[in-house]
């Protein structure tokens, strides 16, 4: 989130110290010259984000509320992945206007939202991991993995992915700090000045291989096992590849948004490290490029309930007869207030809108 600003300030903080010579940190500061360009494109971006989220994911929380009892496994993922998503986007606005002037919600906000991005930016890849490995008991182990797969639906879930994505966040607990850079205050992590190069890779290939890697292979062996799997049968698997569907175009959605913010950081950690060497104009290149791309990476959250309504019928029929259940209710609510309007006609209106 505030990986581009994380650059500014190492400059600044370092020039206070009054040292005459230009060193590294200073020449790249003089090389970017993004500030203007992420004051406009930024809050636009988070603003478009924030509004498709709060939207999207919102309704999926909703309908998935109405559904108990013909919730199946695969949806109960998806549940906390929209849970995550909408924890993710409400952090937004701060950003937004965090890019365009300055901090001005003190350290306690500072550190909440810091640890908002952690949990959704881990919790989100590793659903999707679990997901996979779902759809593959369901297609290659199908004869005796329901227990299984229940078992990590309604369990394992929350060790798996909740509990380690709250793990990841104690590095924000310790370094999140809102600093004065002599222009504006500023929110994120702050390393110690001594091994301020260290920390930050750690913490780069850390981002890298927990929160993409790793995941993202037992994501890419469930599905070449499943495809493996689905390419030989030749009775009944229409209907398993339509299942899959959503879910595989979720999955790519995920890597097409994060993989070039990835690339990004860890060709920028190479060459703080000096295992890369860089000039001006890659620099200038480079911080634009993890500028553009972190921001168009946060659209995953926004992927969700976008392919449920346009992928999803099941789904499609559920949001229907919730909003049918909603609109009811609120008929009904209207008739007993006013003490005028006939409750059959409202009953018979409500029941042609839930056998659409």
């Amino acid at each position: 989130m505030a990986y581009f600003e994380t650059i500014i300030f190492d400059y600044d903080g370092n020039s206070s110290e009054g040292s005459g010579s230009m060193d590294p940190e200073g020449l790249e500061e003089i090389c970017d010259q993004s500030q203007d360009f992420q004051k406009v494109f930024l809050p636009v971006v988070y603003g478009i984000i924030f509004i498709l989220g709060i939207v999207g994911n919102g309704l999926v929380v909703v309908v998935m509320g109405f559904q108990k009892k013909t919730k199946n496994l695969t949806d109960k993922y998806r549940l906390h992945l929209s849970v995550a998503d909408l924890l993710f986007v409400l952090t937004l606005p701060f950003w937004a206007v965090d890019a365009v002037s300055s901090w001005y919600f003190g350290k306690f906000m500072c550190v909440a939202v810091n640890m908002i991005y952690t949990v959704n930016l881990y919790s989100s890849v590793l659903i999707l991991a679990f997901i996979s490995l779902d759809r593959y008991l369901a297609v290659v182990r199908a004869t005796n993995s329901q227990a299984t797969r229940k078992l990590l639906a309604d369990r394992v879930i929350y060790v798996g992915v909740w509990l380690p994505a709250m793990l990841l966040t104690v590095p924000d607990l310790v370094f999140t700090k809102v600093q004065n850079n002599g222009v504006r205050d500023m929110c994120d992590r702050i390393y110690p000045h001594e091994a301020n190069t260290v920390w930050k890779a750690v913490f780069h290939f850390q981002h890298i291989l927990v929160g993409f890697v790793l995941p993202g292979l037992v994501i890419l062996i469930c599905y070449c096992i499943i495809i493996s799997k689905l390419s030989k049968g030749s009775k009944g698997q229409a209907l398993k590849r339509k299942a899959l569907k959503t879910t595989i175009i979720l999955v790519l959605c995920f890597f097409i948004c994060w993989l070039p913010y990835c690339a990004g950081i860890l060709v920028d950690t190479l060459v703080n490290l000096k295992l890369v060497s860089a000039g001006c104009y890659l620099e200038k290149g480079l911080n634009k490029w993890i500028l553009v791309t972190e921001a168009l990476a946060y659209f995953h959250c926004c992927l969700n309930p976008i392919l449920y309504a346009f992928l999803g019928v099941r789904f499609s029929k559920s949001a229907r007869s919730t909003l049918s259940i909603t609109s009811r209710s609120s008929q009904k609510f209207l008739t007993k207030k006013r003490g005028h309007m006939p409750s059959v006609s409202t009953e018979s209106e409500s029941s042609s809108v839930l056998s659409s």
